[in-house]
């Protein structure tokens, strides 16, 4: 089940909340701005104090500790470098945590988002994660959105101040689920921009420069994306032969490959996907669908 938007089931207004903000990155420094913005009383901390500076300029409270941070906000929020920093932190405070609400926003894996969450309910701790589909300029603007999983009362409680930062979506109370679509989101993301650059090496040696070749890439691969819900639908359904889609056999790409080796560059990511439909064509499936090739990914050799 998904929540979106701004409906949260709590009108309360988001301003006036105690909020406590671990991590000053780009990231965690985004999202305290929008906080203090926002009206609400904002503690910060970071292992480099000066980077609390800007900050403290706007109006937030800089902690000399992050115990000092926890106990003096009702919901912390935590955007720290990697899983191991968080625990780091978080460990000798476990105790002043207790009876708070915990928003981590660090980058994990969905195994990690559990083993925190664990870890919370065992210390008292209301445990939500969050996944930023953002950079830090958008925070808080138009395109930013944020996953979250975990505990349900925490994001009805919260849901005001949560969409100060980008739309929220809540994925249930598996706190692993919005690190999952996160990662799964941020897949699919990094595969195209391999795709672009396969593409812009290709027409390099023909002097074209990489700017030409975005200005013809972009508004092709944007009107692409509306197929995302055709494959979708054959994936769900289960069927390939559906009609109307184009063929393993005719989708074949070796002469992409070629034409990339003829102007002596390399072939990686468009030989992973002619790799995925070979797979399903030597199986016997090249006169299905394009989409098959889910198959590939999803039961690998």
């Amino acid at each position: 089940m998904t929540h979106e938007g701004n409906d949260n089931g709590n009108n309360t207004d988001p301003g006036g909340i105690r909020v406590s903000v671990l991590g000053l990155g780009a990231m965690g420094g985004a999202l305290a701005t929008a906080l203090v913005k926002a009206g609400h009383e904002t503690t910060v901390w970071n292992r480099s104090p000066e980077k609390a500076e800007g900050l403290v300029a706007l109006g937030a409270r800089a902690a000399a500790t992050a115990g000092d941070a926890v106990r003096s906000g009702d919901l912390v929020v935590v955007c720290l470098f990697d899983h191991a920093s968080v625990h780091e932190v978080l460990d000798p405070l476990a105790g002043d945590l207790a009876g708070r609400t915990l928003v981590n926003v660090t980058t994990t894996s969905p195994e990690q988002s559990r083993e925190l969450a664990a870890w919370a309910e065992r210390a008292g701790i209301t445990y939500l994660d969050g996944g930023i589909m953002a950079v830090p300029q958008m925070i808080g603007g138009p395109g930013s959105s944020v996953l979250y999983s975990g505990s349900a009362d925490a994001f009805r409680r919260y849901g005001p101040l949560l969409d100060l930062w980008g739309t929220s979506a809540y994925f249930g109370e598996d706190a692993g689920l919005a690190s999952l679509y996160d990662l799964a989101l941020l897949a699919g993301m990094y595969v195209m921009f391999a795709g672009f650059m396969q593409g812009a090496a290709m027409v390099a040696p023909a002097g074209i420069t990489a700017s030409d070749f975005a200005s013809r890439a972009a508004p092709w691969l944007t009107a692409m994306t509306g197929a995302f819900q055709e494959y979708a639908a054959v994936i769900d359904g289960g069927d390939y032969t559906v009609e109307g889609q184009q063929s393993l056999e005719f989708s074949d790409l070796g002469d992409i490959l070629a034409a990339a080796s003829a102007q002596g560059v390399g072939t990686g990511p468009i030989a992973m996907v002619q790799d995925l439909i070979r797979r399903q064509i030597e199986a016997g499936h090249g006169t299905e669908g394009f989409a098959r090739v889910f198959e590939s990914i999803r039961r690998p050799v």
